[in-house]
């Protein structure tokens, strides 16, 4: 079956789709220039259409800050609504479908000639054909939630043909469509905003703040020193214009954002340079990041800060446990190296995509060094380092960090509390370190034969809770996490519970559109959910989590019906309720 879909009703085949001009180098991905010490790189302009009928507005753009990841893409406007149609940015075919509760909630991935793939997100329907053909996917799979990759002549796309319609799914906080271009064969994601998207943009960032280290301690163990900016003449400085340090070692962090001609959103910058002595340091530059980097973040940030409630810092230098993902150097951390009374004359240049760019200047100086270090860790505590497998064990925890765990070095702290029931918490050291892998927690425990496959751990910090299964060998029960926090066992023996919304047992279903139940476990994790009417795998929808929706279709005719569900939770706990009803 070979499925056409364009704005004109004209075909098109694959061949033609997908021959390669001969130039196309010279506009896409070609020759790296260096300008201002910072990689410039030439991608194709005006290739790709604005993807959604709506204004052409932004709500987020690429590399903006993140809890645990930058942002990805570009947050398009859909006017505060739902349904706005979604188009192709560029000629090409649909090559994936993704539908997940949390995330992009449902997705297409359209595979373009250039090279590149272009990601529609937080969906409501695909066109018509699409819509079909999925349907057909998740019956055949009896799974609601998929990711597929579909054949290249079945689904092909014209530039500016509908493909689908804007929503709210999946991990989206309000309307809108999150849109990406990524390296097709490499799976990067690019920034679009150098791409000649038609995104008015003649306004400089703002800088709100300095912050400087003293890089002789972990900069998880200090609290950086603080200078707000003022802007005098077009340029920041700090009051008087001067900063002493009493430290040999010093690195910079900045709070910075970006605004659009039009627009009062903060979004994110998209490259700063440190210069010393008019000398290029260190830079970042928010132009490719894929999704096994983009964790990275929290070692861009001040983590501890944010962690605690603090603003948004970005490092201008390397943390030594972190990847070259953002950064270009002259070849050194960015930590500068100072003499006493030997003044340096410091700039930060910060710019967007079009070029606009703001400077931080200011004359920094080593006055001396200060008589004693404060909140210098005692000697007694274990000291982690990045780079190093990083092994914690006693009597009653035990835990290994990977090699490629930690971005900074610091002192691990434990300690066994007791909770209001008089059974041990373990802390291990605060989420206010990030952890960048998973790492395997062990914890000693006495349970009962018959509960040893109900054990869960149990982390919390803050308001934050995570449980997990525990599996169980000779007497230590293990899970794996990526956070410090307070770890806990503990016995789920509760199932999830199911609750109708709107329908009744036995009830005349013929003015409902649809059936809602909520599904909630004590632990928040559902491990499964099963429908069958009349003994047939019947499709509801799982966005966001605990809502599980079936709209009547064909699936269910008129007549009396069975409905079976089925949920069930991470240990294995299970709840099935039956419902009679007609149609």
């Amino acid at each position: 079956m070979k499925i056409s879909i364009n704005s004109n009703n004209s075909g098109i085949h694959l061949n033609q789709l997908f021959f390669l001009p001969a130039f196309l180098g010279l506009f896409f991905g070609g020759q790296v220039k260096a300008q201002n010490f910072m990689p410039i790189k030439q991608y194709p302009q005006q290739y790709f259409q604005w993807p959604v009928g709506a204004t052409k507005a932004l709500v987020a753009n690429f590399g903006e800050l993140r809890p645990n990841h930058y942002h990805m893409g570009l947050d398009c406007r859909t006017e505060q609504v739902e349904n706005k149609p979604i188009f192709a940015a560029a000629d090409g075919y649909i090559a994936k479908v993704k539908i997940e509760p949390w995330g992009f909630g449902r997705a297409l991935y359209v595979n373009h000639p250039n090279g590149m793939t272009t990601l529609y997100a937080h969906l409501n329907d695909f066109y018509p054909a699409l819509e079909k053909y999925v349907k057909e996917q998740q019956y055949k799979m009896e799974s609601w939630q998929l990711f597929i990759d579909l054949p290249a002549d079945l689904f092909l796309v014209k530039k500016g043909s509908t493909i689908a319609y804007s929503g709210n799914t999946g991990g989206s906080q309000g309307p809108h469509l999150h849109f990406e271009v990524r390296d097709t064969k490499t799976d990067k994601v690019l920034n679009p905003l150098l791409m000649g998207f038609p995104i008015a943009d003649n306004i400089a960032p703002d800088v709100l703040r300095l912050a400087v280290y003293d890089r002789c301690l972990s900069t998880y163990e200090q609290t950086p020193k603080i200078y707000p900016l003022k802007k005098v003449n077009g340029v920041y400085i700090p009051v008087g214009g001067k900063i002493n340090v009493n430290s040999e070692k010093v690195s910079f962090a900045i709070t910075a954002w970006d605004r659009y001609t039009g627009s009062t959103n903060q979004n994110g910058i998209y490259e700063a340079v440190l210069y010393n002595n008019e000398q290029p340091v260190i830079g970042f530059q928010m132009d490719q990041i894929s999704y096994l980097e983009t964790r990275y973040l929290n070692a861009h940030i001040d983590y501890k800060l944010r962690a605690s409630g603090g603003v948004y810092l970005q490092h201008l230098s390397k943390l030594s446990g972190t990847e070259d993902v953002i950064y270009t150097s002259n070849g050194s951390d960015g930590v500068l190296d100072l003499e006493a009374n030997d003044p340096r004359n410091i700039r930060i240049a910060v710019s967007d995509p079009n070029g606009n760019t703001s400077t931080v200047k200011f004359e920094l100086n080593r006055t001396g060094l200060s008589a004693s270090r404060k909140n210098t860790p005692a000697q007694s505590q274990q000291s982690f380092h990045p780079g190093f497998i990083n092994i914690f064990e006693n009597d009653q925890v035990q835990f290994y960090l990977p090699q490629r765990a930690l971005y900074d070095s610091f002192h691990f702290k434990y300690n066994e509390i007791k909770d209001a029931k008089g059974q041990p918490v373990y802390q291990l050291h605060q989420a206010t370190v990030p952890v960048h892998t998973f790492f395997p927690i062990s914890i000693k425990g006495s349970f009962k034969e018959a509960d040893t496959g109900k054990v869960v751990m149990y982390r919390f910090y803050g308001s934050k809770k995570d449980y997990k299964k525990a599996s169980h060998h000779n007497g230590w029960y293990k899970a794996s996490f990526r956070e410090f926090g307070n770890y806990q066992l503990l016995i789920d023996s509760i199932p999830p519970s199911i609750s109708p919304v709107g329908f009744t047992n036995h009830m005349n279903t013929a003015k409902l559109s649809r059936l809602l139940f909520v599904v909630k476990d004590d632990t928040e994790e559902i491990d499964g959910f099963t429908a069958t009417l009349d003994g047939k795998w019947i499709r509801f929808s799982n966005d966001k989590g605990k809502n599980f929706i079936y709209k009547f279709d064909e699936h269910c005719g008129p007549g009396s019906h069975e409905l079976v569900i089925t949920a069930k939770d991470q240990v294995g706990n299970t709840t099935t309720k039956t419902y009679q009803f007609t149609r």
